[in-house]
């Protein structure tokens, strides 16, 4: 698998697993619809600012990302490590914002509660047929 069929096999996944690290070292896993954009090494969610993923970020930036397909006979899961920015400047928040955005942030592109999340791919791991890749980036 290729860095550009990998990231063609993300886009077309309605769901994203992301995960941080709480305050204990413990991993936490969430799902979250799938990225608003891809750019490069760079994958591109929006989430509140208040939420709590938002602030272990923060304090640390390891990430992993999990997308998966399951088919009625073949599976396949693509599992990415790399680090997460929380990006609150405005030309980030206006170029992932989408129209709908407006029924979880009542102030719209501007709302204080809204921010981006910035992963950015290191390694990935591509599971198909009981076969594991490796890709570096």
């Amino acid at each position: 698998m290729t860095k550009e069929d990998l990231f063609e096999f993300v886009k077309k996944q309605k769901t994203a697993f992301i995960s941080s690290i709480d305050e204990q070292g413990y991993p936490v896993i969430r799902a979250m619809l799938m990225p608003r954009e891809i750019d490069g090494n760079d994958i591109y969610f929006s989430t509140n600012t208040s939420s709590k993923k938002v602030k272990q970020y923060l304090a640390n930036n390891k990430a992993c990302v999990y997308f998966y397909k399951r088919g009625k006979i073949k599976y396949q899961g693509i599992t990415i490590k790399g680090t997460m920015q929380v990006c609150t400047d405005q030309e980030t928040k206006d170029r992932i914002w989408r129209f709908g955005d407006k029924i979880f942030y009542k102030k719209g592109k501007t709302d204080p509660d809204y921010c981006v999340l910035k992963f950015r791919a290191q390694e990935a791991e591509y599971y198909c047929d009981f076969k594991i890749e490796i890709l570096k980036f």
